[in-house]
């Protein structure tokens, strides 16, 4: 991976990578984990290296939140990826970075963007973890540009407050019925955070819980659709809690809307301490992930309908069908304003 970083643009960075076959699926098509992995990476070295760039106490950022990021084209194997990240707005203890992804063949020239996506990060001392930095301010172009930035901030702040409370700390169980019902697809794994997973603070990196995530997801939707399948986009990704080194976490996911060519799972991520066990479970990381059916020339095929057994899961569907009305109102809205 190589970056390179303009002198007159201190608070944006570019990376460069080529992607390889451990990279991708079995048909070539690039993990949608892989490439949030490095857009957080992205957004992680901006961050740091703003927030260190006066004189003060050191810190690393960690990531607080992910907004809804769509995956607007395949990427495939031997082509190089350009993920550009830039630090849109700063609050006293949080920073907002937008990333770009660019998909380029390096064999015709082409290019193509791929994702979009917006983070935000805090930053916490490396004397003591539980302290948040402040962070420097940035410049503006114009009052405006700042206000916009500060609506952005307030909204992600109440959302995150409402996500965290709407999914409690309950974790649901994982039996075995017959196909295209909630539990025949649901999923979920086990991983034991080691150093390679985490920051310089001892803390998991976010590009790797989020490919966790995303590694659950398209199994469920594998296992409902039984064909290729590739992330779509995914929802708000809310970092409650930060998961330390040594602790087991484990990645659930589940099935909770189809339209007649996509389906949403929800992922939600506990953490348990193996050596602090007196903290207990908990609930760190959720989300939900948006995925399409693909035939052998990447078309899109229809998606099974779901078998809804219970009302708590009737719930579910009916609001992964509110959201997926709202985003396809948008992506309608946002087409008209571009053509």
């Amino acid at each position: 991976m190589s970056e390179t970083k303009s002198p007159s643009a201190a608070s944006s960075i570019q990376i460069c990578r080529i992607m390889r076959p451990d990279d991708a699926n079995i048909v070539g098509n690039v993990h949608g984990g892989t490439i949030l992995k490095m857009i957080e990476e992205a957004g992680g070295i901006i961050t740091t290296r703003h927030c260190n760039s006066r004189q003060g106490e050191r810190c690393v950022a960690a990531l607080a939140r992910v907004e809804r990021t769509d995956f607007l084209h395949p990427m495939f194997i031997g082509e190089v990826a350009h993920v550009s990240a830039e630090i849109t707005y700063t609050s006293k203890r949080s920073v907002e970075v937008q990333v770009n992804v660019l998909a380029e063949n390096i064999l015709t020239g082409a290019k193509k963007v791929t994702n979009k996506a917006t983070l935000w990060y805090v930053p916490f001392s490396l004397q003591n973890t539980d302290k948040i930095t402040e962070v420097p301010p940035i410049e503006y172009s114009s009052p405006e540009q700042e206000e916009e930035g500060r609506k952005r901030y307030e909204a992600q702040k109440l959302d995150r407050l409402e996500t965290k409370g709407r999914n409690g700390e309950v974790v649901m169980p994982v039996p075995t019925p017959e196909a295209y019902t909630v539990e025949f697809s649901q999923s979920s794994l086990i991983h034991l955070v080691g150093p390679s997973d985490c920051t310089l603070l001892s803390y998991v990196h976010g590009g790797v819980t989020m490919k966790l995530m995303d590694e659950v997801a398209g199994i469920v939707a594998a296992r409902h659709c039984k064909t290729n399948i590739v992330t779509a986009s995914v929802d708000a990704i809310n970092f409650h809690r930060k998961i330390k080194i040594g602790c087991v976490v484990s990645v659930s996911g589940w099935m909770t809307f189809t339209s007649n060519k996509s389906m949403e799972i929800e992922v939600i991520v506990d953490a348990d301490p193996l050596v602090e066990t007196d903290k207990g479970k908990y609930r760190a990381v959720t989300a939900f992930f948006t995925y399409i059916s693909l035939d052998k020339e990447n078309k899109p095929l229809p998606v099974p309908p779901l078998k809804l057994e219970n009302e708590e899961q009737q719930k579910r569907f009916e609001e992964g069908k509110a959201r997926y009305l709202q985003n396809k109102a948008k992506r309608l809205s946002e087409k008209e304003r571009q053509q």
